[in-house]
């Protein structure tokens, strides 16, 4: 039994820049964490290596990795044969959106919190510079907290849930640049939606909204990129 007494928190840790940041940021808040990734066979599996490394960096009490093989759904080009559109960021919900996707992590997420003794969940969504996806909103993540409070035992007794959001307002060169200032290393975290190998595309909304990032934050990008837009 650990004799820590900070508080314990779920991250959902996809290994992404995001995902990356917020975990860091909860370390900077005083949680102890549990980093959640899901493995849903998604196309760019190449991500869970770099959620491994940085839970094993940041001292994570725990990492799972759930399988949850969701290309049985399919629906997305993530988990079905649909070529990740490589022309730049749209204005509708792109077909690299997985249905649900979201709500099926904070699913989880909350029942690893419920049985750990967690009341704290952090994900890294973002609703400025991000791909339009509607699970991402700040209405999205209020309406999750709110159904966790009324749908576990620990919500409708009054120890209630909080789902921590801290990105959701912040542009991507905010989030390089709030991940410049907690000394974190942004090369370990993979974003490519299509990899090129060991290198990111470069050319999916993704990698655009990734390199788009350093730049306008006027950081050194440590991302290898088969191409640039």
């Amino acid at each position: 039994m650990t004799s820590d007494t900070r508080p314990l928190a779920v991250v959902l840790l996809s290994g992404g820049l995001d995902s990356m940041t917020v975990a860091a940021m909860a370390i900077e808040q005083g949680f102890r964490i549990l980093a959640l990734t899901v493995n849903y066979n998604q196309r760019h599996v190449v991500e869970l290596a770099s959620a491994r490394r940085i839970a094993a960096q940041f001292g994570a009490e725990r990492h799972v990795v759930l399988p949850i093989d969701l290309t049985a759904f399919g629906g997305s080009a993530l988990t079905a044969e649909i070529d990740v559109p490589k022309d730049g960021v749209g204005d509708g919900i792109p077909v690299t959106y997985v249905p649900a996707r979201n709500t099926v992590f904070l699913s989880l997420a909350l029942g690893w919190a419920e049985a750990a003794g967690a009341r704290d969940i952090f994900v890294g969504v973002n609703a400025l510079d991000y791909s339009g996806y509607p699970d991402c909103r700040p209405e999205f993540i209020a309406a999750f907290e709110g159904l966790a409070n009324v749908a576990t035992k620990a919500g409708v007794e009054g120890d209630r849930f909080r789902i921590h959001a801290p990105l959701q307002h912040m542009t991507k060169a905010d989030i390089v640049t709030e991940a410049a200032r907690l000394g974190i290393d942004l090369g370990m975290s993979w974003s490519c939606y299509d990899p090129a190998g060991e290198r990111h595309c470069g050319l999916c909304d993704s990698c655009r909204l990734r390199a788009k990032g350093f730049e306008d934050a006027g950081l050194p990008d440590p991302t290898r990129y088969a191409a640039r837009p």
